[in-house]
């Protein structure tokens, strides 16, 4: 069934209605929205506790402009903008550079293994798996910040082009060439291209 422009733009009006309302009950937007920024935050940064903190000073961010948010987009698309531009803030911030480079990596790689959703897999292909993990995170951080931001937000939160674009100020287009550059590279890490 093909919905007319008329019902497209009331779903729309009605969608940008309840992001408006929901904004309101902001206990519920953090429990909500919390799990992703933080794991977007994780992937991102490779610390906990800089992911820890990046996720409050999110909802810091985003609770004190609450009355600004107009629904032009979704929740999450204005949450992960914030968070987008904390981890580029984070990225420029000298003093984090010299850690980021004195430590290779804070996250322990052996458990981004467990992320496998089959846990009934064989000591070999776990072996196997995890060697996969460890080269896509070592691709990831030879990516640049564009290309790596764009493939964790699709791949990790599920967000498509429009909300890669929305969320990061990057045209649609240009998220996509990010996207195929990322995923490229990866592919050919993993001998796959």
């Amino acid at each position: 069934m093909k919905m007319g422009p008329a019902v497209r733009l009331g779903s729309i009006a009605a969608s940008m209605d309840k992001d408006a309302t929901e904004i309101q009950d902001f206990d519920t937007v953090v429990r909500v929205y919390r799990p992703r920024i933080f794991r977007f935050a994780l992937a991102s940064l490779r610390d906990r506790d800089a992911a820890e903190s990046l996720t409050q000073d999110c909802f810091v961010k985003a609770y004190r402009a609450r009355g600004r948010f107009r629904g032009d987009s979704s929740i999450q698309t204005w949450l992960m903008q914030i968070a987008v531009n904390l981890v580029r803030d984070v990225g420029r911030n000298r003093r984090f550079q010299f850690w980021k480079r004195a430590q290779t990596s804070a996250v322990d790689v052996g458990a981004a293994s467990n992320w496998i959703p089959d846990q009934d897999i064989s000591p070999e292909e776990r072996v196997a798996a995890k060697e996969q993990v460890d080269k896509i995170w070592g691709v990831l951080t030879s990516l640049s910040e564009r290309q790596r931001t764009v493939f964790l937000l699709h791949f990790m939160e599920e967000m498509d082009s429009v909300e890669i674009a929305a969320a990061t100020g990057i045209a649609r287009g240009a998220v996509k060439v990010h996207l195929f550059r990322a995923v490229n590279a990866i592919r050919k890490s993993l001998g796959r291209s």
